[in-house]
């Protein structure tokens, strides 16, 4: 470098790579700078930098530039995220995860270079999932960027809880909602399942559920326990018996392939039947019906069941293997399959299939029960390839592989010897040997190997394997004896001939140990461990010899013969280096060397306490011993103690700590509940703490369930619902046994045995009944005590309700009678389900029932009645309590037709204050006697029908008076017969205004003067009734006026 405007060039560095600092340079002062390269014949010629350089501080403002703004991992998949920066002063960097500082740990770090930042996340979890935040600042500002980190792995729980809607007899409609966690991708569909609570098992109602509802069906009627031939079929008693108890239930059934229903059981009084005489393979639907005295009802149906076996075909037997081949048979042997199905084994099949032909025939006539069967009737010289199925209850199952093929001749030559012989294995007392095929079988098929062996100095051979050989190419002697030196032979066998290989050596020289290890180091000692050899050459390793080489010297020194894996070289230097070399040692000699791999400082080492868990959770059975050891390393050497639940472990007879410098272990004696907890061990010295914690389960049966509840009751059911046990002895519940009694009988009768959840609905109990139940947890290990329940008397939560109110007859003829109701004031607590009716006559004293069934409506149409004959009727309310008080009785009412209405009605007179009507006779009187009418009158426009007439009206005339002058009214007239009956109103006057009129005087003749009519040839006599046409209401005097019979017209 040179100042500026300065020839005076000097060396500020002399660097192998392509970059260097320059420092000491004076602040303010403008610098030139050259580089000039080297090799060994000597310098290149210097290229200048362009311009020169002020050397000051530089600012550059920070920037963060990540390459992408989202990362996907998959869960247990390691991920790195580079991140590009610049600024200057050199900025400071920070991360965040979702708003919180990042925790670093040793799956997550961070890491930072001059122009990178980097996360780097090990083994990745789907918590490691979220947005990232990488902040950079200096002294100028500061920028971040976020970057979203996806872990795909498969998706978390479906949120619940699961809502249960339009629940009915057959169906539910089930609604959730999706995971919080995806795993990184869309849902791609739901799997449901459900189960009888009173059973533990599963059933798929369907797998590919795209959304997040179903309507889960056919929920009530449920067929077990289905065969080839039967199946048993259970139902529930209906919710709504139609007002009659069940008297009996219908079964029907179809095939799913037919649309008629053939009759199983007409008349079944129990809730579960047998059906039997079905087709094997065939798919049927069941269907209920139930009946009471008033009629059959609705029928519920079955899901559709195939007529077949629970049980499978069994899996495949192992490959026969051939034997005692000759000429025209083969004798085969075979294993039990690994699967039987289901149902026992009853009998083998085994085929045979001729290397020129293309079927499998039969070898054995009849059913096989044996492992083991000699093919006959084979043609010499033809290779043969066998197979053998198993069969059981549902069929014959898949066949074995089939074997290679098999020449039937008789051996003419001895085979050749067995290839490769080796030593694969070898322990103090066993060696493993395998080889391969001989290349000729000398005609015949290979039926087995023979092992021999003897002892290096003895002549004679000894057979190790059964005299028949085995079919395999490889076997383990057993039993040598340790140390010694053994030759081995194998003889391959066909029919009848035999062929041995040479012998096989086993003792020889070790191979060197394996990788050795600094275990510790102190200020004059350095402990080593090593691995055994790969290969201990067939005789036990009787020691191993340590060396050592100081630093600087070419001799190496035996330091330590040690008969284990780890050895500790004493009396060494401070300071000094040395190295290392372990040789194996056994019978025939030594190992080659294995040094360690580097030099080892002699001093006293400081090490922060380190604990290596085994494991991070002891489970053991309730009785036996349990070992907690826990490697520990620490220099100065760490002190140790253990607490229990965050309490100091109080040590026992039963509980014991026993610390060494490499390891603390617990033990703990015949193990109960109470040692069940967490476990924490905590290393101390001058250098740190470490703390780790170990959970210890206790395998037993679990604790009592607590808290039993009765939810809900009723007078046949009552549901009970109970906490877990606070213990669950070590693994899940299984089940819990849930049992009652009546409070008057000690005897316990098991309600359910395989209840899953903490809840159960104990149906079918007697009202009125006190009952007692109590309750058990069981898992895999055993039944824990019960608990008991408080009394329950089976009844229903609330009464029968009250007596319906304004009991009526709307409407009455001659044929019918229309009675009607309001509901009970009070339902007793229940809604009210329906109404009973009861009629009598009103001369009899006793009430029959009239309505068929539960009537839901408030009104009941009574047909079939007597004509003249009066009746009372009463009503009853009910509920599911039951049936309330009746209503007071109502009046009498006659069963008539009305009368009809009044008609011809006419004004006849107008006054200021007065109306004066008439009106004709009803033309039918209902079948008795018209004994009145009942006049009404209304104000127009908005007034309300008024009676006019206080007492009874017999005639068919009247005069209404006290009217208001220039008012307009209506009026219409009622008839009453003998009977009370009412007529409907006749026609209405239409509007009629008070106030004086005069109008011409109308003649108005009487029925009785009617009669007085008559002629005769001389005369006419007429008899004339005249009323004035003004105030006069009286009629006067008749008026004779008599004709000569021939008077003029004109007259």
């Amino acid at each position: 470098m040179a100042p500026k405007d300065s020839e005076a060039w000097t060396v500020c560095a002399s660097v192998k790579g392509l970059e260097t600092v320059v420092s000491n340079l004076l602040k303010g002062e403008e610098y030139q700078f050259r580089v000039v390269a080297v090799n060994e014949k000597g310098k290149s010629d210097p290229r200048q930098l362009a311009q020169s350089v002020v050397a000051k501080d530089l600012i550059i403002e920070p920037s963060v530039r990540p390459k992408s703004s989202s990362y996907s991992v998959q869960v247990g998949n390691d991920l790195k995220i580079e991140v590009p920066v610049a600024g200057h002063p050199k900025p400071t960097i920070s991360w965040t995860k979702d708003g919180v500082a990042l925790k670093q740990t040793t799956r997550v770090n961070v890491s930072d270079s001059a122009h990178h930042t980097t996360l780097t996340i090990k083994d990745a979890t789907r918590e490691d999932g979220g947005m990232y935040t990488v902040t950079i600042a200096n002294a100028l500002c500061s920028k971040d960027a976020t970057i979203e980190v996806i872990t795909l792995d498969k998706p978390g729980p479906p949120t619940g809880p699961i809502k249960i809607d339009d629940v009915s007899a057959e169906s539910a409609t089930l609604n959730w909602e999706p995971p919080s966690y995806t795993g990184g991708c869309p849902i791609s569909n739901y799997v449901v399942e459900k189960r009888d609570t009173t059973t533990t098992n599963w059933v798929v109602v369907s797998a590919t559920v795209a959304r997040t509802t179903l309507k889960v069906a056919n929920l009530k009627t449920e067929v077990k326990g289905v065969t080839a031939e039967k199946c048993y079929l259970h139902w529930s008693h209906p919710s709504h018996d139609g007002g009659a108890s069940i008297s009996h239930y219908i079964i029907e059934k179809r095939e799913t392939s037919r649309l008629s229903w053939t009759m199983v059981e007409p008349n079944i009084q129990a809730i579960s039947y047998k059906i039997t005489k079905l087709l094997p393979g065939n798919e049927y639907i069941f269907r209920v019906t139930a009946v009471n005295k008033y009629g059959v009802g609705e029928p519920l149906e079955s899901e559709p069941v195939v007529a077949r076996n629970p049980f499978t075909t069994p899996s495949a037997p192992s490959t026969p293997e051939e034997s005692a081949i000759t000429r025209d048979s083969i004798v085969l042997t075979w294993e039990r399959p690994e699967n039987n199905g289901g149902a026992e084994i009853e009998g083998y099949v085994l085929e045979k299939r001729d290397k020129d032909g293309v079927r499998w025939t039969k070898c054995n006539k009849k059913r096989l029960t044996d492992l083991r069967f000699r093919c006959g009737g084979l043609t010499e010289g033809h290779s043969y390839e066998f197979r053998v199925s198993a069969e059981n209850a549902a069929g014959v199952g898949k066949p074995s592989t089939p074997t290679q093929y098999i020449k039937a001749c008789d051996a003419t030559y001895p085979p050749g010897p067995p290839n490769n012989p080796k030593v694969t294995d070898h322990s103090s007392t066993t060696v493993s040997l395998s080889w391969s095929r001989p290349i000729y079988d000398g005609g015949a098929h290979i039926t087995g190997y023979v092992v021999e062996m003897k002892e290096a100095l003895d002549d004679e051979w000894i057979v190790c394997t059964p005299h028949t050989g085995v079919q395999d190419t490889h076997y383990t002697v057993k039993k040598l004896k340790e140390n010694a030196e053994y030759n081995f032979r194998i003889c391959a066998m066909n029919f009848g001939l035999s062929a041995t290989t040479d012998q096989v050596k086993v003792s020889e020289a070790p191979l060197p140990p394996g990788k050795i290890t600094v275990v510790d180091v102190t200020r004059h000692t350095v402990t080593l461990s090593w691995e055994k050899p790969d290969h201990d050459g067939g005789s036990k390793i009787t020691s191993y010899i340590v060396e050592m080489q100081p630093k600087g010297d070419e001799k190496w020194t035996v330091c330590s013969d040690a008969k284990a894996l780890e050895a500790t070289i004493e009396g060494l230097i401070t300071g000094e280096e040395y190295s290392f070399r372990v040789t194996a040692v056994n019978d025939k000699g030594r190992s080659d060397t294995k040094p360690l791999a580097m030099p080892v400082l002699v001093k006293d080492i400081t090490m922060e306490p380190t604990i290596n868990l085994l494991f991070h959770t002891y489970t053991v059975k309730a009785g036996d011993d349990l070992k907690i050891d826990v490697p520990l390393k620490g220099r100065p050497q760490p002190e140790v103690s253990w607490k229990k639940d965050g309490s100091a472990l109080k040590q026992t007879t039963r509980v014991n700590v026993l610390n060494s410098k490499t390891s603390s272990k617990i033990t703990i004696k015949d193990a109960t509940k109470d040692d069940v907890g967490k476990y924490e061990i905590t290393l101390t010295n001058s250098i740190g703490t470490k703390t780790a914690e170990i959970s210890v389960i206790i395998l037993d049966k679990p604790g009592s369930p607590s808290n039993i509840r009765a939810d809900e009751v009723s007078a046949d059911f009552i549901s009970l619902s109970w906490d877990a046990p606070t213990y669950d002895g070590g693994c899940q519940i299984n089940n819990y046994v849930v049992e009652k009694r009546d409070t008057t009988s000690t005897t316990w009768q098991i309600v359910s045995a395989t209840v899953a959840r903490t809840s159960i609905k104990v149906s079918r109990l007697t009202q009125g009944t006190e009952y007692q139940f109590r309750i058990a947890a069981e898992n895999r290990y055993g039944k824990s005590p019960a608990i008991d329940s408080a009394p329950v008397v089976a009844q229903y939560p609330f009464e029968p309700p009250g007596p319906p109110t304004n009991l009526h007859v709307a409407h009455a003829t001659k044929t019918g009678m229309l009675v009607v109701w309001g509901r009970p004031a009070n339902d007793g607590g229940s809604p009210v389900i329906g109404y009973h009716v009861e009629s009598k006559d009103q001369s009899s004293i006793l009430w029959t029932k009239v309505s068929r069934g539960l009537l839901t409506e408030n009104q009941f149409k009574m047909t079939g009645i007597e004509e003249g004959l009066s009746y009372q009727f009463r009503v009853y309310a009910e509920n599911i309590a039951g049936i309330g008080p009746c209503t007071k009785s109502c009046e009498p009412v006659a069963a008539r037709d009305p009368c009809e209405s009044p008609h011809n009605l006419k004004v006849t007179n107008i006054t200021r204050n007065s109306v004066s009507l008439f009106w004709d006779p009803p033309e039918y009187d209902g079948g008795v006697k018209i004994v009145g009418y009942i006049v009404e009158c209304k104000e127009l426009p908005n007034g309300r029908w008024l009676k006019c007439n206080f007492t009874n009206l017999q005639e068919t005339y009247f005069d209404v008076t006290g009217l208001t002058e220039d008012a307009q009214y209506d009026f219409h007239v009622i008839a009453k017969n003998s009977a009370e009956m009412l007529s409907a109103p006749s026609e209405c006057t239409g509007p009629v205004t008070i106030k004086d009129d005069v109008e011409p005087p109308t003649i108005i003749l009487e029925d009785k003067f009617r009669k007085y009519f008559w002629f005769n040839l001389f005369s006419i006599l007429v008899l004339v009734l005249i009323q004035s046409s003004q105030k006069s209401k009286d009629i006067v005097k008749p008026v004779i006026f008599m004709f000569p019979q021939n008077l003029p017209k004109s007259t």
